[in-house]
């Protein structure tokens, strides 16, 4: 494509954009001056009345994608300061039991330093220093020898170990990372066979399976888990987390490996693996590894410590300020734009339940009538037809705190399918097992950026290992919940 199409394209692409904008606060700006009965919610003030325009506009942003993912949260956090916070700007402020109650500006603001954005900030230097220190190439290089040379043997250590990696490192940085690794892999496997495909598939595929097993595994799990703290007050730690996620987690990784190596077989039955990547000998590297093991014995016990993983996730980044390892060039390596996706849903959460709109809602519709199997079953459909095409943030992020509004109104019923657990956990597994096309998730798009696995091979494996993992996954949480798990 010459330069000047290309130009044209992009001016085409950035044309939509600003008209999808417009449209946006269009209809964000019709919600806002629509009269409150106009919504069938009794009780309704102009407060939550903002509150329900704020979140169409997210929806839409998010869903559209007319600006960044992250950009539309920060919108969200300023809008709800200055407009709905009791230092909004004199014009939008009110008085009286019609216009509602003003939210803590010093609340809103709190999303950006919530205990779980801390959690991941953790995890994300925990990453940096693995990398700089060069402790992600050594134990690569030292998990990946059991497996010998045999070609499905050495699919099914990538498998695992990026597996691995995902459950305390970005699956963005661990895919990235791991494929590195199969460069020299690939020179020595045959160009018409499939076991490139098989091996590049088997990258994204562990790392989203992965992040399922701990809080900080994906964005997803942080936000279900803070929604049923502060939301719902259901306190789960993170060995607690791990300790049903895990073996669900390692059971989908064997199934991944069969239904890759059904589909995309070895023509080459043995593979000589090398894994090179400096690796710094050193004080630093000490440092880094007995960080790393403290850190995370201190998350899977949290709760015989009493140190909450929230606090345990500041210990490597002190540790780390302290010893040099890592620098202020280092954090802006930090994936910030995750952080803020994440506290803009925090925000609205925030927002929904501190404004009043959530117990108005719950009070006006019957959500007591409503199926549990149903909301069950359509809560994790949508949340995974949407991951597919949005960012899976993005899909959390809208659909907890709707959820955690009508678990609330359905009160008991839904213990006949474990809880309320059951549907925000299923949300969190609903989007990592989005997988099927290379805009689903980032370890998809880096997959699929290397040009050895087209379109439709990544739909065919990730349908399936996608429809598998929820299958079991719902079914894991149904049973554990109504075991009394989460109670």
């Amino acid at each position: 494509m010459s330069e000047e199409k290309e130009n044209q394209l992009s001016s085409r692409i950035s044309a939509k954009k600003v008209w999808e904008l417009l449209a946006i606060i269009a209809a964000t700006l019709i919600v806002w001056n629509l009269p409150t009965d106009f919504f069938g919610i009794s009780g309704l003030t102009i407060v939550q009345q903002r509150m329900i325009a704020i979140f169409v506009f997210a929806t839409l942003s998010w869903l559209l994608e007319a600006i960044p993912s992250w950009a539309t949260s920060l919108v969200i956090i300023t809008v709800m300061c200055l407009t709905i916070s009791d230092n909004s700007i004199a014009l939008f402020k009110g008085d009286g039991s019609t216009f509602g109650e003003l939210l803590k500006a010093k609340d809103i603001m709190a999303t950006f330093a919530n205990p779980v954005i801390i959690l991941f900030l953790g995890g994300f230097i925990l990453a940096i220093a693995a990398t700089k220190s060069g402790l992600d190439v050594l134990l690569a290089k030292n998990l990946i020898r059991p497996f010998g040379h045999k070609s499905e043997n050495v699919l099914l250590g990538f498998l695992l170990i990026t597996g691995f990696f995902s459950m305390f490192v970005s699956n963005t940085a661990t895919a990235a990372m791991m494929l590195t690794f199969l460069t020299p892999v690939f020179a020595a496997l045959p160009a018409s066979g499939k076991g490139r495909v098989a091996l590049t598939m088997s990258i994204p595929v562990a790392a989203n399976i992965g992040g399922m097993a701990t809080p900080i595994g994906t964005p997803p799990n942080a936000i279900a888990l803070q929604a049923m703290t502060q939301q719902l007050g259901i306190n789960l730690s993170f060995g607690q987390w791990m300790m049903f996620m895990f073996p669900l987690v390692i059971l989908l990784l064997f199934i991944g490996w069969r239904v890759i190596l059904k589909l995309y077989p070895f023509t080459q039955k043995s593979i000589d693996l090398e894994i090179t990547g400096n690796i710094a000998h050193g004080w630093r590297m000490w440092i880094v590894a007995g960080t790393f093991c403290i850190t995370i014995l201190m998350w899977l016990l949290d709760r015989v410590t009493g140190v909450d993983a929230n606090t345990v996730a500041l210990i490597p980044i002190g540790i780390f300020a302290l010893t040099g390892v890592i620098t202020a060039k280092d954090l802006q390596k930090i994936d910030w734009s995750v952080i803020w996706m994440v506290a803009g849903g925090f925000a609205l959460g925030l927002g929904m339940n501190a404004s009043g709109l959530a117990d108005n809602a719950i009070e006006s519709i019957p959500f007591g009538s409503f199926s549990p199997i149903l909301i069950l079953l359509m809560s994790g459909l949508i949340c995974y037809f949407l991951s597919n095409f949005i960012s899976n943030t993005a899909t959390a992020a809208l659909l907890v705190p709707i959820l955690a509004v009508v678990c609330t109104g359905m009160g008991d019923k839904l213990s006949s399918i474990g809880g309320t657990p059951t549907v925000i956990i299923g949300i969190a597994l609903a989007a990592s097992s989005a997988m099927c096309l290379p805009i689903s998730t980032p370890p998809n798009a880096i997959a699929y950026s290397t040009g050895l696995v087209e379109q439709k091979e990544m739909l065919k494996v990730g349908l399936l290992v996608g429809v598998v993992s929820m299958v079991l996954g719902y079914t894991m949480l149904y049973f554990i919940g109504k075991a009394g798990f989460f109670a």
